[in-house]
């Protein structure tokens, strides 16, 4: 096991108001041989690394600590700065975490880890493969959700946090907040899964798949070997991107941004695009998302995170969601989005229910806005309101 790290690391040098400034990330190493995590697949894992950030400052009786889930493609960079970025964009929620927000550092410690399988510092395919020297690529092992949730307990155990007085993340990060409450019930004061699922349906997972096929259909990607040989299948990756994408925005907000506006003004050329042009402001954009994307993500790490989700199934093995969640002690604040389509309303509904059918503390929110599934990680007063009031009334 890696030495003890310092629990409060974050640096208090403010970048801007109401930020937490610039932090470090922070590495914890444990599963080393013989003693491998045992996945759920049967196969183990070790040793693993988990990099994380913690942002606040942790009390005397542990009791304030909040953590993050990320979301499929996330990472440890919740808020804040890295030191060699302070003049570009801060972590992927920032406009949640800090001083005074919705998750407020002046009261809460918030811990956030980049997954296992991920390709932000966390041990995944992209990782050196002990016994071979090189990348594990097609030789990492599949993950499940369970597994990521383990590898948090104990990056938790290492910090000496017992108990957590929320965990709360939307998308993939709220299949890990179910997790949670179902492994660890005794762990959970109170959760907050937003715009996710009680298990992933045909559609999503037909999503998935076909963003994987495009993947493996690229030539570059070479078994899984892309580094080993020296190339990257960012076609690929860039299709799989391009297809998500569209799954986390909504009809309305999709023609609020574009409409059927072209890139030119000079009417439609009557061609096919190229990879070099388009001719829809639309597709424009997907191009980008995609191009971007493939500068910041690896490709075997999408196949087998997307594959963890498709595998993710809170009725398993009694075929009951309310059975499975017989076990769960914390207090629920589940939230979902009027135009979510990748993860709908009801699915949160289903969630709601079998927690009531428990007798559990449950409040439940629909929001409504145009912004799709990515609107938890978007602006939003309402949704920063409801977090805030919720971790007021349910600790006091």
């Amino acid at each position: 096991m890696s030495a003890r790290l310092p629990v409060h690391s974050m640096t208090l040098t403010t970048a801007q108001p109401n930020s937490v400034g610039v932090v470090e990330p922070q590495f914890f190493t444990f599963a080393q041989p013989p003693d491998e995590m045992k996945l759920v697949s049967g196969k183990k894992l070790g040793p693993i690394t988990l990099v994380y950030e913690t942002y606040g400052t942790l009390n005397a009786d542990k009791s304030n600590v909040i953590l993050v889930e990320h979301a499929l493609t996330g990472d440890a960079h919740v808020a804040g700065y890295h030191k060699d970025q302070t003049s570009k964009k801060p972590g992927w929620w920032d406009i949640m975490v800090g001083p005074g927000k919705a998750l407020d550092t002046e009261r809460y410690f918030v811990v956030c880890a980049n997954c296992i399988g991920g390709c932000s510092g966390s041990t995944g395919p992209d990782s050196e493969n002990p016994a071979t020297g090189y990348p594990y690529a097609r030789d990492f092992p599949i993950i499940t959700i369970q597994d990521m949730v383990e590898a948090e307990r104990h990056l938790l155990d290492h910090l000496g946090i017992n108990q957590v007085l929320c965990v709360i993340g939307g998308s993939m990060g709220g299949m890990r907040v179910l997790q949670w409450t179902v492994s660890y019930p005794e762990r959970i004061r109170l959760a907050i899964p937003i715009a996710t699922t009680s298990r992933l349906s045909a559609q999503a997972i037909g999503f998935n798949e076909v963003g994987r096929q495009a993947i493996m259909g690229d030539p570059d990607w070479r078994n899984g070997n892309y580094k080993r040989e020296g190339v990257i299948p960012n076609h690929g990756l860039a299709i799989a991107r391009m297809i998500g994408h569209i799954t986390y925005l909504s009809d309305k907000a999709m023609h609020n941004k574009f409409g059927r506006d072209l890139v030119e003004s000079n009417g439609s050329t009557f061609t096919f695009n190229t990879e070099f042009a388009t001719e829809f402001q639309v597709e424009s954009y997907l191009r980008h998302q995609g191009s971007v994307f493939v500068q910041r993500f690896d490709a075997n790490s999408y196949l087998y995170i997307t594959k963890a989700t498709d595998y993710f199934d809170l009725t398993q093995p009694s075929g009951s969601l309310r059975k499975e969640l017989s076990r769960v002690q914390a207090k629920f604040l589940v939230i979902s989005f009027s135009s979510d389509w990748l993860f709908p309303t009801y699915q949160s509904r289903e969630i709601v229910k079998a927690l009531r059918q428990n007798s559990l503390d449950v409040t439940f929110a629909e929001l409504q806005t145009d912004k799709g599934h990515d609107a938890f990680l978007l602006e939003s007063a309402q949704l920063s309101s409801l977090i805030s009031n919720f971790l007021n009334y349910a600790i006091d």
